[in-house]
């Protein structure tokens, strides 16, 4: 039975019954009903009442390649009907994740040749955090455990993901996080800059904010830093170039380990292959997931640098860690046509020589003047769109984060799918988006700022 036998209110009424959501108020959802997604095409999705509304976030930051991919299916079809699963425990492998980690270490910085598998990029941080724990383990520096973090930072929504991310809503839930992770100041100018300070010296207060969380523990303390190149969930917060440079150096400084969380920049988005690429930065750990198979199987990979790796092999004893589904080859197939899908249109330059800078003059141009936005930025095909009350001043509505929402409701509804997060529009759309894609995506969203505006007018 297909849901075409289900009227909208039925399969609401179903989903309303029986179906908890992600990070919902199902108070709140299941009084308005939810809306069904039925199908999509290239960067369009299609709802059941056959509203066709632009992708502006790559379903959830993942669907690099667009929809409708044939090829994607029937690599999945094949391998399903040669070798649907076996696992990687037993001293086992199966050929799909053994070619995709050649294919992995080819495109990845020069230093970082090992993977590890596993099905999200939440299970990707947890197996970083054990890994970075387990290395200075068999270094002999076992009280080297403490992890610094920024705070609004995210890194999935396991005990450890939220534990490593810097939420202040997730942690209250948890209500007990993993210990010795501790959060410094995210380096976002925008609000956190002082009068006068420049970007670059913003850029190394920061910045500086680690060193001192590593003085404050010890640094025999502190075994990692974790980071987003930028940071996706919190609001596509970009860092001032003098950032990354100073965080490295006192990493390295202090021989603090580098995990580097690319779950929303790998695959492409910042116009490389990943964002520490793009950043310069030379990390011990790269997390990966989403954008690797463009979000049509579930699949994680943790790129393991050299230096982990060396020690992880050499020392020896069993890394008592790992998942049923690590390395499943249906998803490792689907991930190597992805990348050679990626690879063979070009996509990655596409994002850095054409539509990258396309689209952020475009939203200079087009949405940066709007009453409602403070400021516009962008990375590659990744971009944020602040909401404030008085441009000046950067006064937001109240209650927080309701304005955003009013224009998201305005986008979707006038085919446009955007995300809010806080007083922040985010997009982060497919990687296949053409300059017209991106005048059609502009004209959109300034339709929804019109419209939102005068709501909040009334108020």
């Amino acid at each position: 039975m297909t849901y075409q036998n289900y009227s909208l209110k039925q399969l609401q009424q179903i989903d309303a019954a029986h179906h908890l959501h992600p990070f919902t108020d199902h108070k709140e959802m299941r009084g308005a009903g939810s809306r069904i997604i039925t199908h999509a095409n290239g960067p369009f999705i299609y709802d059941s009442e056959g509203a066709e509304i632009l992708d502006g976030m790559a379903g959830l930051w993942c669907v690099n390649i667009g929809y409708g991919r044939d090829e994607l299916a029937e690599a999945a079809y094949a391998q399903m009907k040669e070798l649907p699963y076996y696992n990687s425990f037993f001293k086992c492998s199966t050929p799909t994740p053994v070619l995709l980690s050649k294919k992995l270490a080819e495109i990845a910085p020069k230093h970082v040749n090992q993977v590890f598998y596993g099905s999200s990029g939440s299970e990707a941080n947890d197996t970083a955090l054990r890994l970075v724990r387990h290395y200075w383990v068999l270094e002999g520096k076992p009280e080297k455990n403490r992890i610094i973090s920024r705070k609004m930072a995210y890194h999935g929504s396991t005990v450890a993901g939220t534990s490593l991310g810097g939420m202040d809503g997730m942690h209250k839930q948890l209500n007990g996080a993993v210990p010795n992770i501790v959060h410094v100041m995210m380096p976002y100018a925008y609000e956190l800059a002082l009068p006068g300070e420049s970007d670059h010296d913003f850029g190394l207060r920061a910045a500086g904010a680690v060193e001192e969380a590593i003085l404050e523990a010890g640094a025999d303390k502190v075994a990692a830093f974790i980071g987003e190149p930028i940071m996706g969930a919190g609001g596509v917060k970009i860092p001032p170039a003098s950032y990354w440079p100073e965080v490295q150096r006192i990493c390295r400084k202090y021989d603090v380990l580098l995990m580097l969380d690319e779950v929303i920049t790998g695959y492409g988005r910042t116009g490389e292959w990943f964002a520490a690429q793009t950043l310069g930065i030379e990390p011990d750990t790269i997390t990966t997931a989403k954008a690797l198979t463009s979000g049509y199987q579930p699949l994680s990979a943790l790129l393991v640098g050299d230096r982990i790796a060396s020690t992880l092999v050499e020392k020896g004893g069993e890394f008592n860690h790992g998942y049923t589904y690590s390395g499943h080859p249906v998803a490792c197939a689907v991930a190597l046509k992805n990348l050679e899908i990626i690879e063979r249109e070009g996509l990655v330059d596409r994002v850095r020589n054409d539509t990258g800078p396309y689209f952020a003059k475009a939203l200079q141009e087009r949405i940066a003047g709007h009453d409602l936005v403070g400021e516009v930025r962008s990375i590659g095909l990744m971009g944020a769109i602040e909401i404030v009350k008085d441009k000046a001043t950067k006064e937001r509505f109240l209650p927080a984060g309701s304005a955003a929402v009013t224009v998201r409701d305005h986008a979707i509804t006038n085919g446009m799918m955007l995300r809010a997060t806080g007083d922040t529009m985010i997009l982060s759309p497919p990687l296949i988006w053409t300059r017209d894609t991106i005048d059609m995506a502009c004209d959109r969203i300034s339709k929804a700022l019109d419209l939102a505006q005068a709501d909040l007018r009334k108020r």
